[in-house]
């Protein structure tokens, strides 16, 4: 069973590559795996906003959760996302997933109908008593467009079915108040790129993030740097990525990541409605920064 002992390090959260028909291209899946493995991650998040949850088909979620625990064969755990707007839908979901055999499931905090706190409260904590692997928080308040207070997390840490959180509220005092008062059995994960050193220094345990699956090794060195309390040296480090950070999250992702994972071996650059693919010039400026990162990545031990 995962627990939060496990939960440090680097999670790519990984697109899904998918074919002309909006189909999984198993092919691609295996080959993004097989880039993965080689440099060195802690576990996997496949399904979230990245994997483009709500654009693709229910047997099609099913299917990459399956292909992914295949292809992470036990190096780590995978940890899927929930990203349903109801109860009973994320918690089937959560069910079909872990009969794939996911380790984990991130569940987001329910949008669209605006609830309370304690609706909030209450919905994680009905899902977590029912799930059949543990649970996940995931806060992305620019996205759902509401926060979880951190007296809840606090509270809903110390569930022994909520193992930890995805944390991408870009209010570092925010994060500040929840990493004080979440129970030891309990991991924060930065779910920010643009603010993953800062998240490390402020007591996150790893963290999910999306250019991971480009530059693997320079995210490790960056989580390792910062783990080793050497701050400025990884803030410096971080530095670096900022021109790349920029052009990959210039239009919604995975669209840019998506359009250059050929240099890493993974030919699949399709999107799923609504998402079109970015424009040629911003394509080709992330492919001279990628190539330019991967170069200086080859240096790193």
């Amino acid at each position: 069973m995962l627990t939060a002992n496990r939960l440090r390090g680097l999670f790519p959260a990984i697109p899904t590559p998918v074919k002309a028909d909006d189909t999984i291209d198993a092919g691609a899946v295996s080959a993004m795996f097989a880039w993965l493995n080689k440099q060195g991650i802690d576990g996997v998040v496949p399904l979230g906003g990245t994997g483009e949850y709500g654009a693709l088909a229910r047997a099609e979620r099913i299917k990459m959760a399956g292909l992914s625990v295949k292809a992470m064969a036990g190096k780590g755990p995978v940890i899927a996302g929930v990203l349903d707007t109801g109860f009973h839908d994320a918690l089937q979901a959560g069910r079909e997933f872990a009969a794939e055999g996911v380790d984990g499931l991130l569940v987001l905090t329910p949008y669209y109908t605006n609830p309370t706190q304690a609706g909030i409260r209450d919905y994680f904590l009905r899902y977590a008593d029912a799930s059949p692997v543990p649970v996940l928080i995931y806060e992305i308040p620019y996205r759902t467009r509401i926060a979880i207070e951190p007296k809840i997390l606090h509270e809903l840490s110390r569930h022994p079915n909520i193992i930890g959180m995805k944390a991408c509220n870009l209010d570092m005092y925010h994060f500040l108040q929840v990493v004080a008062g979440v129970d030891e059995s309990f991991a924060v994960l930065s779910g920010e790129d643009s603010l993953f050193p800062l998240h490390l220094a402020a007591g996150a345990k790893g963290g999910i993030i999306v250019t991971a699956c480009l530059l693997p090794r320079a995210w490790r060195q960056i989580f390792e740097t910062a783990t080793a309390g050497k701050t400025a040296e990884a803030l410096s480090l971080h530095r670096g990525l900022i021109p790349l950070m920029n052009m990959a999250f210039a239009e919604t992702n995975p669209g840019p990541m998506k359009a250059v994972m050929d240099m890493v071996g993974v030919e699949a650059p399709r999107m799923l409605a609504p998402l079109v693919q970015p424009a040629p010039a911003l394509v080709a400026s992330l492919r001279a920064e990628l190539g330019r990162q991967l170069a200086i990545s080859e240096g790193i031990a």
